[in-house]
């Protein structure tokens, strides 16, 4: 993680070390995106999923931003094509009896439309599909869309298997530069898979990062650092996350707390201080 709260991926994509999140927020979603980029969020992640997301609101938020000066270019903006098994069969953005490539284009030109956006710095799977035949098939498609010049660099989440990941990433021609996932400890929090990305530069995302873990934001030694730095619990969490080489979503519809978010970057834990943060997520 650079000083400045940004880092640059295998692609040469430069990438905010926190992303504003945009999933469940519905109606308030345009004014939330365009209050978060307004306070300095520069990356935005969303989905072309209805169901969960609603990308045209993200749309108007950055429309928003865009119209008062902010370049398209200062934006790390990633969205997701979403299989049909995670769409809501009423509002589907493509149709589901086409061939996947044709479903992955038809989300894809939904996406740049929805964001009035040329191109994504990021376009990722929502989640691997039930066969791993038709996840490689899909990430194929994504591969043309890297190629046309439509995504700068392509990503997977909700992917829980390392081995599948290491397939994927053998297989691919157009290697994953992101891994999002929840972080949380019924998956030990993806040790083996953070540690497949630090080795081969992929930038692992985190998201449910708060939510999935109160006990940790409740602990003595966590209130203990806080209160060292004059910070909040979460935000010596995420300051952590980021310096072992974690990028956190956060979703918060507060404006409090977005300015919290966004200021874990003027302190520094210690080397110390980041392996007490570890001892709790190896418990």
């Amino acid at each position: 993680m650079q000083k400045d709260g940004f880092l640059v991926s295998a692609y040469g994509v430069r990438m905010p070390g926190i992303v504003y999140g945009t999933a469940w927020k519905k109606d308030r979603t345009a004014a939330l995106v365009e209050q978060a980029v307004s306070l300095g969020f520069r990356g935005i992640d969303t989905a072309c999923q209805p169901k969960h997301y609603d990308e045209p609101g993200v749309g108007a938020g950055l429309a928003a931003c865009t119209n008062a000066g902010l370049e398209r270019a200062d934006l790390y903006l990633q969205s997701k094509f979403t299989p049909v098994d995670g769409q809501d069969p009423e509002r589907m953005p493509y149709d589901p009896k086409a061939s996947l490539a044709e479903q992955v284009a038809r989300s894809f030109e939904s996406s740049l439309k929805n964001l009035r956006t040329s191109y994504l710095d990021c376009l990722i799977l929502h989640s691997p599909l039930s066969k791993e035949k038709d996840t490689l098939d899909v990430w194929r498609a994504m591969e043309t869309v890297f190629d046309g010049g439509g995504a700068r660099q392509l990503g997977i989440s909700n992917c829980y298997r390392p081995e599948l990941l290491e397939r994927l990433y053998r297989w691919s021609r157009v290697k994953p530069a992101v891994v999002q996932n929840r972080f949380y400890a019924e998956t030990r929090y993806d040790r083996e898979i953070r540690e497949f990305c630090r080795q081969n530069r992929i930038v692992y995302q985190s998201f449910w990062t708060l939510t999935a873990n109160p006990s940790i934001l409740a602990h003595a030694t966590l209130r203990a650092l806080a209160a060292t730095h004059g910070r909040t619990p979460a935000q010596v969490f995420f300051r952590y996350l980021t310096q072992i080489g974690v990028v956190p979503l956060t979703g918060t519809a507060s404006e409090a707390h977005m300015r919290e978010d966004l200021a874990i970057f003027e302190f520094e834990l210690t080397p110390d201080q980041c392996a007490a943060v570890s001892g709790l997520l190896s418990t």
